[in-house]
């Protein structure tokens, strides 16, 4: 398939090193030149450097044969102006923006601006994106990363180990012995900064940051087994009421448990917008770092503290003086995904990369078929893959102990029709399973191959 990405940011950079992996015929277009250069020079990609929604800039692009467009740069309007020029002078069928702007998504989705309008067949929201990662926070908080797969049958915690968990030290091939009916599975861990996918011999140490796969239903025991507490959070702090802290915000009072929301936004301009769109909510106008508004906020009372600043390094203090006034959970929003290994050393337990979130929004989209999702763990540096095995695959009509698969690889969740289990050595994979699977970045491709995938769009 032949593929244009409109921005070669990190969010453009991304999806064309996943799409150019699956063996798809991508172009990256970028006015930066230097960013055209990074993506030609690092990926299998051609590139063309120019503003995206120029009609020769994609005509160079090869916009005349292409099959789908992406445009992801940082303007809503060039990204809309580009899936209107590949509408209307090259016809490209499919074409999706990512969009920031609440009334651009207002129009967009309203009865007024109707598809043969403004051609876009996806629309990705980032603040959206945001919302929905921070509630999934929320909903398990005592994790630091959590993502859901298999319609949500499935669910992958990052957990923390520490020093009161039950099962430290404990080989993992006790942890299936012992919890026998548990469907939980270690597919990943992260030790002194390094990822690896662990060994049925392998131990966990206080300090590992574990990914964990569950079933939906065993979220609670899974958590209590590896010493930690579910709690509700009905009581939350917003530090930053821009787009993101809005998107957020709105959630919260639109979900179905009534959670107590209070905001402090430092511009004036942004918290009146704020306390004007959100109902139940109170904004507070001043600086989330102030100890003496964070104590008016009730952060000592507060179940948790979202910190969604467009500041990368004020959300990281404000978590740390959030936990110095009492505040037991926080989260921050982090861009740049070089500062995450400072998230345990500064207390924070947990963190929401923007990105990450778009990206695999947009993935997840654009997809349609044998590859359901993909997921990004850390700094790309593995993936979860959740993929239908086809009749041609190696693994169909295999025991999972006769499986091949690389030492970066382990199977995290299987579905066979409507039931979702956790899989053993003598589970047989058959055509149309669905597998979840933890992947180390460098043996993607491996097992790619190993599940033959086809990528099928839309």
């Amino acid at each position: 398939m032949k593929v244009i990405i409109c921005g070669a940011g990190q969010v453009g950079w991304q999806i064309a090193r996943h799409l150019s992996g699956e063996r798809n015929d991508v172009t990256v277009v970028d006015s930066d030149a230097d960013l055209v250069r990074r993506a030609t020079e690092t990926l299998d990609v051609q590139g063309v450097a120019g503003f995206a929604s120029y009609p020769d800039v994609l005509d160079r692009a090869g916009a005349r044969d292409a099959e789908m467009i992406i445009a992801a740069t940082h303007s809503d309007e060039v990204n809309m102006v580009t899936c209107q020029v590949a509408h209307s002078v090259f016809g490209i069928n499919r074409k999706v923006a990512r969009l920031r702007s609440q009334s651009y998504l207002d129009a967009i989705y309203s009865d007024l601006y109707r598809r043969e309008h403004m051609p876009i067949d996806v629309v990705i929201s980032p603040e959206k994106e945001v919302a929905s990662a921070a509630l999934q926070r929320l909903s398990a908080p005592a994790s630091f990363d959590t993502e859901i797969f298999m319609d949500g049958e499935a669910h992958l915690l990052g957990i923390t180990i520490d020093t009161d968990c039950p099962v430290v030290n404990t080989p993992l091939r006790q942890l299936t012995d012992l919890f026998s009916t548990l469907r939980a599975v270690v597919v990943g861990v992260r030790r002194d900064g390094s990822l690896f996918a662990p060994e049925a011999k392998d131990q966990l140490f206080v300090g590992d940051d574990c990914y964990v796969f569950t079933h939906r239903d065993d979220i609670a025991r899974t958590l209590e087994i590896f010493g930690k507490k579910s709690s509700k959070q009905d009581r939350v702090v917003l530090v930053g009421g821009g787009n993101v802290g809005l998107a957020v915000a709105q959630a919260l009072e639109s979900g179905e448990r009534r959670v107590r929301a209070k905001m402090i936004e430092k511009s004036r301009i942004c918290a009146e917008k704020a306390a004007e769109a959100l109902e139940r909510t109170i904004v507070l106008n001043g600086d989330g770092l102030d100890a003496a508004l964070l104590a008016e906020a009730g952060i000592a009372r507060a179940d948790a503290m979202l910190a969604v600043t467009d500041d990368d390094k004020t959300n990281m203090l404000a978590c740390v003086r959030a936990k110095a006034e009492g505040c037991d959970y926080v989260i921050a929003l982090i861009n740049d995904p070089t500062l995450v290994p400072l998230m345990t050393p500064l207390g924070i337990d947990a963190y929401i990369n923007p990105r990450a979130t778009t990206v695999s929004s947009i993935l997840r989209h654009i997809r349609h078929g044998r590859v359901r999702a993909v997921y990004s763990i850390g700094d790309a540096e593995a993936e979860v893959i959740e993929a239908e095995v086809l009749s041609t695959s190696p693994v169909a009509g295999k025991l999972v102990s006769e499986i091949d698969f690389p030492e970066g690889a382990l199977i995290g969740m299987l579905r066979k029709g409507d039931k979702v289990m956790r899989p053993l050595g003598s589970t047989r994979i058959d055509e149309g399973d669905v597998m979840a699977l933890f992947v180390l970045a460098e043996d993607v491709p491996n097992v790619e191959q190993l599940m033959q995938v086809s990528i099928d769009f839309f």
